[in-house]
C-alpha cells in the first residue's frame, strides 16, 4: 500500500459554530432567547445566551488551523480570523479533501465538547430547545447535505435523564446514532455513572447501536503541576488524562450487561493503553478476590476491547504494538482545527505512523475500526473505495485553496 492508497476517517474533530446556526431551526418567535453570536464594543466577538445571562468565547487554540505555528496562542477570537473551513461545512469538506481525510467525527465548541454549557440553564425547557435545534442544525445543515463526509455527533440534555432519553429516540429517528457524553459525568455536577438512573440510557444505547463519544476535558481535568510549570508539559501530559476516566468506564458494571454499549475515547492516544490493561488484569487477578471484582469469566482487558475505540494523532509507540491495544479498537484523530492537529499534511503524519504494518492493520487503523464501531458504510455513499483514497481526494480539491498562511502580518516573528 501507498500512502496516496490510504482510507481516511478521523474520529476527533472540531466546529467552530457559525452566528447562523440557529436561523432555521427553531420559530422567529423563539429565535431571540437561543444564544447568540454578538460583536462587543471592543470588537472582541462571543456567545451570550440572554435569556440566561451567560457569556461564552472561543479559544484562539481551538481554531488556529492554517497559521503558522509560531503564530499559535489565543488569537484567532473572532470568526472572521478563522479559516472558513473551521465554520463552514462545505469548506470543512474541502480541507478534508487537502487532508486526504473522507470521514469526520466532529465536536460542538463553544457549548463545550459533551454541550455541558447549556446543563446549568435554569430554564430547563428552553435549554432543551436549545440542545434540539443545535442538533438540527449539526445533522441537517453540517452533515446530511455531504453523504459519507461526517458522522453526525449530537449533544445530550444530561441534566435530565428523562429528556436525555427523550433526544436520543427523536435523534435515532433522524438516523444520527452518535452522541457526546462526558468521560465522567460525575466532575460536572451530574451523577456518576454508577448510578442505577443511567440504566435506561446503557439500554437504548445498546439496543440502538449508539455510540458514546468522550473527548478528554468533559471529565477528569487534564491536570498540571504548578502555577510556573511550562504549557509545555501540560500539553505533553494532555491526552492520557483521559485514563483515570477510562479506568472508571471500564468498570462500569453496565457492559457485562449490554454488549452493544460503546465508548469512544477521544483525543486519549494510545501508547498507555497497553500497560493499562495489563495493570487492570493484574489488579483483578491479585486484587479480585477482596475488592469483589467480577468481570463475567472475562478478563478486563477482554472487555475493554469489546466496548472501547481509542484513537491517536501521532504514536508510532503505539503503533508498533498495536497487537498488546488491539488491532480492532484503534483509531485516527486528526483534531481539526485545534493546535494539535497536523493539517495540512495529515496523511504524510499517519502514513509516517503506520507505514511499516501489514496492508490489512493499516485499513483497520485508517478506517475499518471507526465504520465498524459506528454501524456506518461511508465508502459506499462515496461511490467505492477509489473516490474515498487519499489521492483521489486530493485530486478533488479545488484549485483556489488557500493554503496555510500568515493572518497577523503586523506580528514580528523570530
Amino acid at each position: 500500500m501507498n500512502m496516496e492508497d490510504m482510507v481516511i476517517a478521523s474520529v476527533d474533530d472540531h466546529i467552530i459554530e457559525p452566528p447562523t446556526m440557529f436561523d432555521a431551526h427553531v420559530p422567529k418567535e423563539l429565535l431571540a432567547k437561543m444564544p447568540r453570536y454578538v460583536t462587543g464594543a471592543d470588537g472582541h466577538a462571543f456567545w451570550h445566551w440572554a435569556a440566561e445571562d451567560k457569556t461564552t468565547f472561543n479559544i484562539g487554540l481551538n481554531a488556529v488551523v492554517g497559521r503558522p505555528k509560531e503564530e499559535y496562542g489565543m488569537e484567532p477570537a473572532n470568526i472572521e480570523q478563522m479559516r472558513r473551513g473551521t465554520w463552514d461545512a462545505k469548506a470543512h469538506v474541502d480541507d478534508m479533501n487537502v487532508g486526504g481525510i473522507y470521514t469526520s467525527v466532529c465536536f460542538p465548541t463553544f457549548i463545550g465538547f459533551d454541550g455541558s454549557w447549556l446543563w446549568d440553564a435554569k430554564d430547563k425547557a428552553l435549554a432543551e430547545r436549545v440542545v434540539q435545534a443545535y442538533n438540527d442544525w449539526h445533522i441537517d445543515e453540517w452533515c446530511t447535505p455531504f453523504p459519507g463526509r461526517y458522522i453526525p455527533t449530537a449533544v445530550l440534555p444530561l441534566w435530565d435523564l428523562d429528556a436525555t432519553l427523550r433526544e436520543l429516540k427523536r435523534l435515532v429517528k433522524k438516523g444520527c446514532r452518535s452522541v457526546t457524553f462526558p468521560s465522567n459525568p460525575s466532575v460536572k455536577g451530574l451523577k456518576p455513572i454508577h448510578d442505577p438512573a443511567y440504566e435506561p440510557i446503557w439500554a437504548f444505547c445498546n439496543d440502538n447501536h449508539v455510540v458514546l463519544n468522550c473527548h478528554i476535558g468533559t471529565g477528569q481535568a487534564p491536570l498540571y503541576a504548578s502555577e510556573m510549570s511550562p504549557i509545555s508539559a501540560w500539553i505533553s501530559s494532555l491526552p492520557m488524562a483521559i485514563s483515570t476516566d477510562a479506568s472508571d468506564l471500564l468498570h462500569l458494571r453496565a457492559l457485562l450487561r449490554y454488549p452493544n454499549l460503546k465508548f469512544s475515547l477521544s483525543e486519549g492516544g494510545i501508547g498507555w493503553i497497553p500497560y493499562f490493561l495489563e495493570r487492570a488484569d493484574f489488579t483483578y487477578r491479585h486484587h479480585g478476590a477482596w475488592v469483589r471484582c467480577d468481570w463475567g469469566g472475562k478478563l478486563p482487558s477482554e472487555v475493554f476491547r469489546e466496548h472501547f475505540l481509542s484513537c491517536f494523532i501521532e504514536d508510532k509507540f503505539g503503533c508498533r504494538h498495536y497487537d498488546e491495544i488491539g488491532e480492532d479498537i484503534i483509531a485516527y484523530e486528526c483534531d481539526y482545527p485545534h493546535s494539535d492537529c497536523t493539517w495540512p499534511d495529515v496523511a504524510e503524519g499517519l502514513w509516517d505512523n503506520v507505514s511499516h504494518l501489514p496492508d490489512r492493520i493499516i485499513d483497520k487503523i485508517t478506517h475499518q475500526n471507526t465504520y465498524a464501531f459506528f454501524g456506518v458504510d461511508p465508502i459506499a455513499a462515496g461511490g467505492g473505495r477509489d473516490n474515498c483514497t487519499v489521492g483521489a481526494l486530493r485530486k478533488k480539491r479545488r484549485q483556489g485553496w488557500i493554503p496555510p498562511r500568515s493572518r497577523c502580518p503586523a506580528r514580528t516573528r523570530g
